[in-house]
């Protein structure tokens, strides 16, 4: 189970103990996140889905605004999130990977200047080039760290649908990405390229040029997906922005 689905399930156990109620406010991030022994981020992802769902609103600031509070009891929502999660590594590798660039397409194009999700974008960048530069890098290191510099660009639109729904394809992109590894003729050489590109797709958010990161982040989802010879590449279909 990913740390994200634990979040999940503690929420879901809370409102059936009866611990939390309509009105009642979560841990903040940190403190949860020491509680079940898992980093902010799984935190974070976690609350995403739930907003997405309608179960939490985040308020932001300090006073009686501040905090995570609950404002629904779905009966089986979080049960319904925690399948999805899990549905979504059966989906065939096609529709996983047009699914994306129709939504990090639109994400890049509506990305915002100042959130704290390209903060997090750009320390996951410093990250992944320092596993690149030992040489022969660790391909899950590196691949996991790829999927949330992704998460992360998703999240900097502000559109808790897209977030979560790409928070919900975490475990599947993982899953290809890393059973597509096997196949590429030269590791060094393509994790050399996704670390380019990836900058080139941040440097262009913080430009401004929407349009042309929506191009840059779909073509550079689709040029991992072909140059690992998957078969049915050429079918994906094409971003929509220009």
């Amino acid at each position: 189970m990913r740390a994200y689905q634990l979040v999940l399930e503690w929420v879901e156990k809370q409102l059936f103990d009866g611990e939390l109620a309509i009105g009642g406010r979560l841990p903040g991030e940190r403190a949860l996140a020491e509680h079940l022994s898992v980093s902010r981020t799984s935190v974070r992802e976690a609350f995403r889905v739930l907003e997405a769902m309608g179960v939490i609103k985040a308020g932001v600031g300090s006073g009686k605004d501040a905090g995570t509070v609950v404002i629904a009891n779905p009966a089986t929502a979080l049960g319904s999130a925690l399948r999805l999660h899990v549905a979504t590594q059966h989906l065939s590798i096609a529709d996983i990977v047009e699914t994306r660039v129709l939504l990090e397409s639109w994400a890049a194009l509506h990305a915002k200047h100042g959130v704290p999700a390209l903060e997090e974008a750009a320390q996951l960048l410093a990250e992944m080039a320092s596993v690149a530069a030992k040489g022969e890098a660790d391909v899950n290191v590196f691949l996991a760290l790829d999927v949330r510099f992704h998460l992360a660009l998703a999240t900097a639109a502000g559109n808790a649908v897209v977030s979560a729904m790409m928070g919900s394809l975490r475990e599947a992109i993982e899953g290809y990405t890393a059973e597509l590894a096997h196949n590429l003729p030269d590791w060094k050489s393509t994790v050399l390229r996704l670390c380019a590109e990836h900058q080139a797709i941040f440097d262009t958010i913080i430009d401004g040029d929407g349009s042309k990161a929506a191009g840059l982040i779909g073509a550079h989802i689709q040029g991992y997906y072909r140059e690992a010879g998957f078969q049915n590449g050429a079918e994906i279909k094409t971003c929509f922005y220009p």
